[in-house]
């Protein structure tokens, strides 16, 4: 294969803040040199992430639901939730369907992601 995922690049108002949430969130630090117009978590670090989250400012706000998110998975759903929510996720829905428990999440800047049971 030629092509591979490099990034998870994250538009926003405020790159460092941003990073240092999903730092949080990913147990991993945000690399050095972060400013509120760019920084990556496990693009510099070691161990390095793959995909690197990559957080770029931009001058528009978010204004409609993601076309993509992130899915997370954990053995243990009701800790995680509460710890990301701790962070400043907020949980905007649970849900048990097609043999899956998960819990969907907006970040700081109102991105959705999921965190599920065991999703692979």
């Amino acid at each position: 294969m030629t092509i591979s995922l490099a990034h998870i690049t994250f538009d926003c108002t405020d790159a460092a803040v941003l990073a240092s949430f999903w730092s949080g969130v990913l147990d991993h630090p945000v690399d050095p040199d972060a400013n509120q117009f760019f920084a990556t978590v496990g693009l510099r670090s070691e161990p390095a992430l793959k995909p690197a989250w990559m957080f770029i400012a931009v001058p528009e706000g978010k204004t409609a639901k993601n076309r993509v998110h992130v899915d997370l998975r954990t053995a243990d759903l009701p800790t995680e939730s509460a710890r990301v929510e701790a962070l400043g996720a907020t949980r905007i829905g649970d849900f048990d369907e097609y043999g899956t428990k998960w819990s969907t999440f907006l970040d700081p800047e109102g991105n959705e992601f999921d965190i599920g049971a065991g999703m692979g």
